[in-house]
């Protein structure tokens, strides 16, 4: 918004520090080059930006164009922006580079063609293996004049690097730009080559697998730029596992994979550095960030406070509400928790201190508010694309799905923010110039207007990337209303470049996921992962959320929020399903989990980004940012275990039952339904032979089935899944489920904030935990029984509000 960057020049400069370092923790210094090297990178962002504009809302492009100039820009630019790092790592990356050129030299001048100097290479590995380090660096020896030019190349540009940073450190270096230019070069490879390489799958040319391995060390080194050490050592570390495969512990243990067979399956085919992360931030993700830099630009920021300000300042605790508002607004377009922090929090967090909120308080309030933001359509970070490629459901379905379960987390942070500002006493805004809010709607009413028109044309069928393009349109045309906020041709190229830089980050991630994902999948680890969750939550399905929990949380500490959730999804949805959670709603789980890092400690970097703007200390903050977000971890078990929130309904397992006289196993004989029909209860399923004994499998419940896992003739043992239904929830059924958790989030909101009309007691307190329980569960006789206990602790505080009163009169 325009006042964002006012505002945070108002901090002090101790603070400003700080919120800096936060800013840069996921994402290293940016550089900002002049000269030619600005016109080169603003040429290259504003390419990408109006070639995938073109690809969503003129004409479509080939898969290769579609994913390869994304990753082409991408990585040419994460080199030329970002610096390599200290002096000890511009020696090793020197080292590296050398190499590469050197190697690239000799295969070309001096080896007869490259699959000799291929050879070559396979032969120093093939030592290695055989004779350890003695008899490896013996056949290395054959590379004696490859290796001393590498170490004159890497000194001549460690010493070049040295100079040009000394004199234009905002500049790239040579080594940077010969790294863009190794990066580009494999690229444009895989883009030139996309047709041949998929006629000679498993069948890869020497240089093939020579381009595949320099592409994957490119991969790992643009994600160590953006990102740092953290999500590229785990990358590191998977490509360790793929390799030592044999050599593991007995549960991880696989086959193993060379070097160049990884590198070929990573980076040549569609499974890896191409793979669902590329495909998804090529056809969708990058689009809304454009259309995020283009909606702020067209000053629709001001709109997004405004409104709230006027809505709810004025009342109990106004400013904390203004905060939720504001960040449900903004963060349904910005994809980032912790630009949404930033952003709103700028103006609401002074504003919530001034109202009489702890520093603590208001820097915690903006992130656990911000992050709803990511569940919000229309746009939810970059997840709810990811679910729909996976889940292979339309982007449309998702949002319709995740409109409630999102409200419900901004209804409890305003219900919590509500009881703790009657504890404290606080009030709202007093300022009597505040309009109306039926003023700021009729002036600024059609700021909404690229929100509205995105979600009507998804709705209506049409793809996110096409509606993502019209909205941005429409941005540059609302930009126009006002004379203070058109946005002219500098405007424009300014939203462009913003645009195209905000992309890089997630972009970052591109190579090192499609590494991990890749990996997951040519190990077959993602069943390892599925048995082991089994295996250690036994029949518990909440003891298996619990598990999932913890890994989301420790990956969550190294890696992107977006990063977090594929790589989880990958490997414990199949988890959940043998749990019977819907796909959908195991998804969704890991999805919500995901976003724990930003606001739960030690980690919660969003929190931090809010302490810094308030003043306040990061610890305390991340901690009470925590107790605001408790519905984060209180959503995924409603998706398990009532997924009528997400309309969805319940599995129904028929399994084959113990067997008459022990028989270990029995032939199926005959399977009386098919997909997609429907069962009454009492229906016959299937008829089971056990020896002599003939044994009928009946239903016990409505349901339709979704799969038929065993056919007529196969053998089956006890406990295997004959049919697998799901029983359809009715509208009732859906619309209770909501009722029980609207109510359910004010009692649980009640209980963790100790506040209902007055401070609770202890008995009320335990009153309130088995109420908000029975309120959760979506049954009219639990909501009843829950709604009673809760009227009990309002009389019980009642009649001491009325004695406290009589003794004050008294007195």
């Amino acid at each position: 918004m325009p006042e964002t960057k006012d505002q945070l020049e108002e901090l002090n400069p101790q603070d400003q520090e700080k919120l800096k370092t936060l800013m840069e923790k996921d994402a290293k210094s940016f550089r900002t080059p002049t000269g030619l090297w600005h016109w080169v990178t603003a040429l290259l962002g504003a390419f990408m930006v109006l070639f995938y504009f073109y690809a969503a809302g003129v004409k479509t492009v080939g898969t290769q164009y579609h994913l390869g100039i994304y990753v082409f820009i991408t990585y040419v630019l994460v080199f030329l922006l970002y610096p390599a790092g200290s002096a000890r790592v511009r020696v090793v990356l020197s080292g590296l580079l050398g190499l590469l050129l050197s190697g690239g030299l000799t295969a070309w001048l001096f080896s007869p063609d490259i699959a000799s100097f291929h050879a070559r290479l396979l032969a120093v590995g093939d030592a290695l293996g055989e004779t350890g380090l003695a008899g490896g660096l013996a056949a290395l020896s054959g590379f004696w004049l490859t290796l001393l030019l590498a170490l004159a190349v890497a000194v001549a540009v460690f010493f070049a690097d040295r100079f040009l940073l000394a004199h234009w450190r905002q500049s790239p270096c040579l080594s940077d730009i010969l790294f863009a230019l190794a990066a580009g070069a494999t690229v444009f490879y895989w883009i030139s080559q996309f047709e041949a390489l998929n006629y000679r799958a498993g069948a890869e040319t020497e240089l093939d697998g020579l381009v595949s391995v320099v592409g994957i060390l490119l991969s790992m080194e643009v994600c160590r730029r953006v990102l740092g050490w953290s999500m590229t050592l785990i990358g590191v570390g998977m490509l360790a596992f793929g390799y030592f495969g044999p050599h593991l512990p007995d549960i991880l243990a696989h086959r193993g994979f060379g070097i160049e067979r990884m590198a070929n399956a990573l980076f040549l085919t569609t499974n890896g550095v191409f793979g669902v992360m590329a495909n998804v931030l090529a056809t969708y993700v990058i689009l809304f960030i454009f259309f995020g830099a283009f909606l702020q630009k067209s000053g629709a920021g001001r709109f997004f406070i405004d409104l709230p300000l006027a809505l709810a300042g004025k009342s109990t605790g106004g400013p904390a509400k203004v905060a939720v508002m504001a960040s449900a607004l903004f963060g349904s377009v910005s994809g980032s928790a912790i630009a949404n922090t930033v952003s709103t929090g700028a103006f609401t967090i002074p504003l919530m201190k001034r109202a009489g909120f702890k520093s603590h308080v208001a820097g915690a309030i903006e992130p656990a508010a911000s992050i709803g933001g990511m569940f919000l359509p229309p746009i939810m970070g970059a997840g709810g694309f990811l679910m729909a490629e996976l889940t292979g459901l339309p982007y449309s379905y998702i949002m319709m799905i995740s409109v409630g379960p999102a409200l419900l987390y901004f209804f409890s942070v305003f219900c919590m923010i509500h009881f703790e500002a009657k504890k404290q006493g606080l009030k709202g805004v007093v300022d009597e110039s505040l309009p109306p809010w039926r003023t700021v709607l009729k002036n600024d009413w059609y700021f909404a207007i690229p929100l509205v028109l995105m979600t009507v044309l998804m709705i209506m069928g049409r793809s996110p990337g096409f509606s993502a393009f019209w909205s941005t349109l429409s941005c540059i045309a609302i930009s126009w209303v006002k004379k203070e906020t058109r946005m002219g041709l500098p405007e424009i190229w300014e939203a462009i470049l913003t645009g195209a830089r905000n992309t890089l980050i997630i972009g970052a991630t591109v190579g090192v996921i499609g590494v991990i994902v890749g990996i997951i999948s040519l190990t077959g680890m993602g069943l390892k992962f599925s048995d082991i969750i089994i295996n250690m939550a036994g029949s518990s399905l909440l003891l298996a959320l619990l598990l999932i929990t913890l890994a989301s949380l420790v990956l969550g500490m190294g890696v992107p929020v977006t990063a977090a959730y594929l790589i989880v999804a990958v490997l414990a949805v199949p988890a959940l399903g043998t749990f019977g959670v819907p796909a959908v709603c195991a998804h969704m789980i890991v999805y919500w989990l995901s976003q724990d890092s930003n606001i739960t400690p030690p980690v919660c970097v969003a929190a931090y980004a809010g302490a810094a703007i308030a003043g306040a200390d990061p610890w305390k903050t991340g901690w009470t940012s925590f107790k605001y977000a408790k519905l984060l971890y209180v959503m995924p078990l409603l998706f398990a275990f009532t997924p009528s929130i997400l309309f969805q309904g319940k599995i129904n397992e028929i399994r084959v039952p113990e067997l008459e006289n022990g028989a270990p196993f029995a032939m199926v004989s005959q399977i009386h339904v098919k997909q997609g029909a429907e069962y009454q209860p009492g229906e016959a399923i299937a008829v089971l032979q056990a020896g002599a004994d003939t044994l009928t499998i009946t239903a016990e419940k409505n349901a339709v089935v979704s799969l038929v896992g065993k056919m007529p003739g196969a053998m089956v043992e006890p406990g295997d899944v004959l049919v697998r239904g799901e029983i359809t929830p009715t509208p009732l059924r859906i619309v209770m489920s909501f009722v029980s958790a609207i109510l359910g989030t004010i009692a649980f909101s009640s209980l963790t904030m100790f506040y209902w009309i007055r401070r609770t007691s202890l008995i009320e307190w335990l009153i309130l935990a088995p109420a908000t329980l029975l309120l959760y569960w979506p049954t009219i006789i639990t909501d009843i029984a829950g709604i009673v206990l809760v009227a009990l602790v309002w009389l019980m505080q009642h009649r001491k509000n009325r004695q406290d009163a009589l003794r004050t009169a008294a007195a």
